[in-house]
């Protein structure tokens, strides 16, 4: 794990310890209980049909370890707007505070304003924030393979199908494809998502050339989420040449003045 990941991953843990003294489990299976259904996440991003088409996972954030401050004028809400309006099949929501500028409320606001199915992406590496992830709203969570063992991704996994939601099951280096691809589609093929990050988590630079090489090593690219350096049409064909018809994309649009126009012509 780098060390950049490793530090958050420490910070975290000690996070996760408050928040259940704070608020205990039970206390979130109480919410849970009044909620309604979750929205299809997988369902909003896999499109079996349509070969020249990208489904764009929009990004909501107001800054990164690697970015420093994106957005000063940071209104998730309005962003998820604009997105929605520009094409966007789904939103990524930051939750994490200290690293990325987001609160975990974001997603019920997001939810409140827009239709599209909203992913919690965050750290997650404690049982009890799968249960906080569907507590505050979210369709479907990350799961960072760096982060995680084969049996806290599996114990996770289960979990999330339980509460509806969808996962998004990341990896950065081959290693840990090797080692968590065939949990890609457990306990249900409908609820899991593979994510290839491509931004070095040592060296923090990004290159889509990442996942198509990582491509040629999944049976099934139809699942395939590219993550991350995705600017141009050029980059979203490319990508589609290797079967990779979802991307996640965030600081790029975030960047813009109006990151809806800004969708709009990566869509183009």
């Amino acid at each position: 794990m780098a060390d950049a990941l490793t530090n958050i991953v420490q910070r975290k843990r000690a996070e996760v310890l408050a928040q259940r003294a704070s608020v205990p489990l039970d206390a979130l299976k109480e919410r849970i209980s009044e909620l309604g259904r979750t929205r299809n996440f997988f369902q909003a991003v896999v499109d079996h049909g349509r070969q020249g088409h990208t489904r764009i996972i929009a990004e909501v954030k107001a800054k990164s370890p690697s970015a420093g401050t994106i957005r000063p004028d940071f209104d998730p809400v309005a962003i998820a707007r604009q997105y929605h309006a520009a094409g966007a099949s789904a939103i990524s929501c930051l939750t994490d505070e200290a690293s990325f500028g987001g609160r975990p409320e974001h997603i019920h606001a997001i939810r409140d304003a827009v239709r599209l199915p909203v992913l919690r992406k965050d750290f997650i590496i404690d049982e009890y924030q799968v249960w906080e992830s569907r507590a505050i709203g979210a369709d479907a969570i990350l799961l960072i393979a760096e982060c995680l063992t084969e049996r806290e991704i599996i114990d996770f996994q289960i979990l999330a199908v339980e509460l509806g939601m969808t996962t998004l099951l990341e990896v950065h280096d081959a290693a840990n494809l090797y080692r968590v691809v065939n949990h890609v589609g457990f306990p249900h093929p409908g609820y899991s998502l593979l994510g290839i990050n491509n931004r070095n988590l040592r060296t923090m630079k990004t290159d889509i050339t990442h996942s198509l090489r990582m491509a040629d090593f999944v049976d099934d690219p139809t699942t395939l989420v590219s993550e991350s350096g995705i600017t141009t049409p050029t980059d979203l064909s490319r990508l589609r040449d290797h079967g990779i018809h979802i991307a996640l994309v965030g600081e790029h649009l975030l960047r813009e003045a109006d990151p809806g126009l800004a969708l709009r012509a990566l869509l183009a």
